[in-house]
């Protein structure tokens, strides 16, 4: 066992569960209060799908600046209001069956588990709780007289900024990154598995799975109820 603390960092969606933060705001646009505002909101979404489709390929920090500019005007009581509606019928039924067993795993193991991700703290919560997560690193709307303005409160949690944010958790717990684990799907987060020991690519896509690969890291699919390593 290590002298130093240990993290183990885990990635969200597509990581842990199937669904994303499309999946997550069209429930919120269809349950919105005022119906004809819920069907602009929703018919505005699907016919965007191609566009933030290919935001996210292109850059997901970019595609989480342009896509959280739709919540603009949503009330923040309102969207706390429906987190836990939100968990049961959107998040939770698409919880991958070895997600859970993963983390408790990696804690039974002597590491601190944190969720780090680019999707919203509200929505986020339950799934703290659910999983027992120590700590949550995520994105958080910015609220002007209690409505969102479309805006994000920095800093931004994509890419490189969450290299930074794993850094500054292992600072604030003494932990050493070197000593750490980190697990994603998507290979826009290959600097966040460089910047730890212990990597892993987790259900991943194409290119990350080729990283891995390539490079060594463990392959795990946590859809089959496992955690086995596919190298």
């Amino acid at each position: 066992m290590s002298e130093h603390p240990r993290i183990a960092f885990y990635d969200f969606d597509g990581t842990l569960v199937a669904s994303n933060v499309v999946t997550r705001y069209a429930y919120l646009a269809k349950n919105q209060p005022a119906k004809v505002r819920a069907v602009l909101k929703y018919t505005k979404l699907v016919l965007g799908i191609p566009l933030w489709v290919g935001l996210n390929l292109y850059s997901r920090r970019l595609f989480n600046q342009v896509f959280y500019r739709e919540y603009r005007g949503m009330r923040r009581d309102w969207l706390r209001e429906l987190a836990e509606p939100l968990f049961e019928s959107v998040i939770r039924p698409t919880i991958y069956p070895g997600a859970k067993s993963l983390i408790e795993a990696d804690r039974k193991q002597g590491f601190r588990p944190v969720l780090i991700s680019g999707a919203l703290d509200f929505a986020l919560e339950p799934v703290v709780r659910y999983f027992g997560f120590d700590e949550m690193i995520c994105n958080r709307l910015v609220y002007q007289d209690g409505a969102a303005t479309g805006e994000i409160a920095p800093p931004l949690i994509a890419e490189n900024e969450k290299v930074a944010a794993m850094h500054e958790s292992c600072r604030a717990s003494s932990a050493e990154m070197g000593e750490s684990k980190a697990y994603s799907d998507s290979s826009s987060d290959v600097p966040m598995l460089e910047a730890v020991g212990r990597p892993a690519a987790v259900n991943p896509d194409r290119r990350l799975k080729r990283i891995a690969l390539e490079r060594g890291w463990p392959v795990l699919d946590l859809r089959k109820g496992n955690h086995v390593d596919h190298r």
